[in-house]
């Protein structure tokens, strides 16, 4: 609300009185036109050099304000002049007499600010992560009020000044506070300070200066430019710190980032504020500077938000589609309306025409386009809503649970949508090297052409179509068109086939698992067979997962030392010289204890040291200490000792304590972390907490990241309770209890 407030006040002014900088010098008691602001004045307007000014608004030249701060003439809507001759005179002024400036200094920033509330109000009401996108609309509405409230600040209002220094310094307070959280979310050390709050002084200190110079216009002059300068310094700042991020990270989202500010600021910083500090000139005025500012915060939006908010890409070329048709019927329109009554029109009038159609016709595409994905499941085809039978296919089809039912519904949904009448699947067994359908069909194709189709391929051949469907080890399907030179299956219709195609290809195969798994349970049933074959299976696969895992690390680390070890020593048989082998062998000795290390850490991880012969507690001393030599925080910790029936909980927890503790070293950036375990009357608690940098809690449990997951699972199997709490720049901590003596899962893991 305040910045809505301000903005309309700002947009207000900018309208209510236009801008004129009439240059005036007191000569004589008299205050002469030295330079008249618009140069056709002195045709049309009249205003020469030669003129004397009485009045401004009906104010006397001496008890005027405005000139208090500069020997000019800021603003006004009727100035009283007398000329050479004595005659006086009133000149009414308005927006339009000064065509360029009404464009730049009032109708440009008035739509820049409007556009700003619709683009605040859209990431306000769709963002995905809060303390960011807050801060991203800050930063906008900051941008806008600066932009709108200089051509206000030049008029010398004493609101338009205070509001347009503090914004100025604002902004980029703002732009460093949204830095410094965004190289936290994309996991980017800061290289700064992140004490950013002590920089929302430098906004205080600009709104200080800038009232004093509305109290005491003398010194308008100097605040300015000391706003400017710091305005300067911290600009250098924000630069530095992403031109250094992105130098040691190399990382393309901070080069993007780097480019969109860098690039927008450059006019403004010198061609505008370094020639004014120093020159007290400058080369671009500020308002026209001023416009390339405005490219960053919608850069912002399309190269860091973009991508979490809306689809960028699709929309650049719908308005690409939709200009190019907009475009078309405005010329149109324009050149009819101009032979119809173009002795009535003028070029404005005309202009304001076409460019009033252009973007309603634009408008009108987008609005359609809404209503019938809403109403009817349409984006946009030549011939048919693709897009919602595509759609309404998958859903009939998907919905059966045996393979032949599945390719009778494709076979129809197939004739129905492409109107016809001869559509159905032919299969080839290997077995028998026989053809079948499911309907009787009249045709004699040759097997090796079902051989020689790939999957998603549609091949016309002389009377048909033939569409690769499937294939497994007993059968190979196709799909089978019948058209006999009657039509011709257009592009998209093609397109939705094979689009098909690929799901019906997915549905046999899930519906063969699921066929197997009904048969495999028939079985168990009559035979009251305990054993799950599936199930050993699906465990026998897991198991080699993990080893081939396993042996993968080692290949890449222990071994490939090893086998540098080897080649050293190979060397050193084969070498002439002796003198420099004690040297050698030290060295590779110092290898293969590292390497000796290494390969015990491995073993280690499978097998915890001390947990079968000492005990938990012991395993548990021993891996914190560990923890503590390679740590870059101070660890608090305290083990209770437990006495558990059930051994496998030993085992459970200690990778809890595992995997918390290696996550605390990877990703919390903390400085001081503790972790209890507790013993309770039936089980027990393990507590951790942290000062890190935390996250987003939704986004690590969607993202199966940092281990939580399998935290959870490994907690869920022992029917135990596991709660999370965290907030970014907050810490986490995390809760875990577990009661011993339950054989069944009363209920889940929990996150919270």
């Amino acid at each position: 609300m305040l910045y809505l407030v301000i903005g309309l006040y700002l947009n207000y002014v900018s309208y209510s009185v236009p801008l004129l900088e009439i240059k005036v010098e007191k000569e004589n008691g008299k205050w002469g036109v030295t330079q008249p602001y618009y140069k056709d004045w002195t045709g049309w307007r009249n205003i020469s050099s030669d003129d004397v000014i009485l009045r401004v608004d009906d104010v006397p030249m001496d008890h005027l304000n405005q000139l208090k701060y500069k020997s000019k003439i800021m603003a006004a809507n009727k100035i009283t002049i007398m000329k050479p001759n004595g005659d006086i005179q009133d000149i009414h002024i308005k927006h339009l007499d000064i065509p360029h400036q009404f464009y730049y200094i009032f109708l440009i920033p008035a739509c820049y600010y409007v556009l700003t509330l619709f683009i605040t109000f859209y990431l306000h009401f769709n963002q995905k992560n809060t303390k960011l996108t807050n801060l991203l609309i800050l930063f906008m509405l900051t941008v806008a009020l600066a932009y709108v409230s200089s051509g206000v600040s030049s008029r010398v209002n004493g609101i338009g000044i205070i509001v347009n220094r503090s914004s100025m310094i604002l902004c980029l307070v703002l732009l460093l506070h949204f830095l410094r959280d965004y190289h936290l979310f994309i996991k980017i050390n800061w290289l700064f300070t992140n004490n950013i709050k002590f920089f929302y002084i430098f906004p205080v200190i600009a709104f200080l200066l800038a009232s004093i110079s509305v109290f005491y216009p003398t010194s308008y002059y100097f605040f300015n430019d000391v706003v400017l300068t710091l305005f300067f310094i911290i600009l250098l700042l924000i630069l530095s710190i992403l031109l250094l991020s992105y130098f040691k990270y190399k990382s393309p989202k901070l080069k993007i980032l780097l480019s969109s500010i860098l690039i927008p600021f450059l006019p403004f910083l010198f061609l505008y504020s370094l020639p004014e500090i120093f020159f007290d000139k400058h080369i671009l005025s500020g308002e026209t500077s001023s416009l390339f500012l405005l490219l960053i915060p919608f850069s912002f939006i399309f190269t860091q938000l973009a991508e979490r908010l809306f689809d960028i890409e699709y929309h650049i070329t719908r308005l690409r589609y939709y200009i190019i048709f907009s475009l078309i019927f405005t010329l149109w329109f324009t050149v009819g309306l101009y032979w119809i009554a173009g002795k009535y029109l003028t070029i404005p009038v005309s202009t304001c025409v076409s460019c009033f159609t252009f973007t309603s016709l634009i408008f009108l595409f987008y609005i359609k386009e809404k209503v019938d994905y809403r109403k009817r499941k349409i984006l946009f085809s030549t011939k048919g809503d693709y897009i919602h039978q595509l759609y309404t296919a998958v859903d009939r089809i998907g919905k059966t649970i045996k393979i032949n039912e599945l390719l009778e519904k494709f076979a129809h949904e197939v004739s129905l949508h492409l109107e016809l009448e001869q559509v159905f699947v032919l299969t080839y067994d290997y077995d028998t090297n026989q053809f079948t359908s499911t309907i009787e069909g009249r045709l004699s194709i040759n097997p090796a052409l079902i051989e020689d189709i790939k999957l998603g391929e549609i091949r016309k051949i002389e009377n048909i179509y033939l569409a690769f469907l499937h294939q497994d080890a007993h059968f190979k399907r196709a799909l089978v068109l019948e058209h006999n030179n009657s039509i011709h299956i257009k592009d998209e219709e093609l397109l939705w086939l094979e689009l098909l195609l690929l799901y019906v290809n997915n549905f046999i195969e899930n519906t063969k698992m699921v066929e197997e798994l009904l048969e495999e349970l028939k079985h168990m049933r009559q035979a009251d067979d305990s054993q799950l074959p599936w199930l050993n299976k699906l465990l026998w696969l897991r198991f080699e997962e993990e080893k081939y895992q396993l042996a993968q690390e080692l290949h890449d680390t222990n071994l490939q030392e090893q086998l540098h070890i080897a080649r050293e020593v190979d060397v050193l048989v084969n070498a002439k010289d002796p003198a420099d082998i004690q040297q050698k062998l030290v060295k590779i000795h110092k290898q293969m204890v590292v390497s000796l290390h290494e390969l015990r850490a491995y073993c280690e991880n499978l097998k915890p040291p001390l947990l079968d012969t000492l005990g938990l507690n012991a395993a548990l001393e021993k891996l914190i200490r560990k923890v503590i030599e390679r740590a870059s925080f101070e660890l608090f910790y305290k083990i209770d000792r437990l006495y558990l029936e059930d051994e496998r909980m030993n085992l459970m927890i200690y990778r809890l304590f595992q995997e918390l503790l290696n996550n605390a070293m990877k990703h919390s950036y903390a400085t001081t972390v503790a972790i209890h375990l507790q013993e309770t009357g039936d089980g027990f608690k393990i507590i951790y907490k942290d000062d890190g940098v935390g996250c987003n809690v939704d986004d690590i449990i969607v993202a199966e990241s940092m281990g939580i997951r399998g935290m959870q699972e490994r907690v869920k199997a022992f029917n135990g309770y596991f709660y999370i709490d965290s907030q970014v720049n907050e810490g986490m901590s995390i809760r875990i209890t577990v009661k011993e003596g339950s054989d069944t899962l009363d209920y889940d893991a929990y996150s919270g």
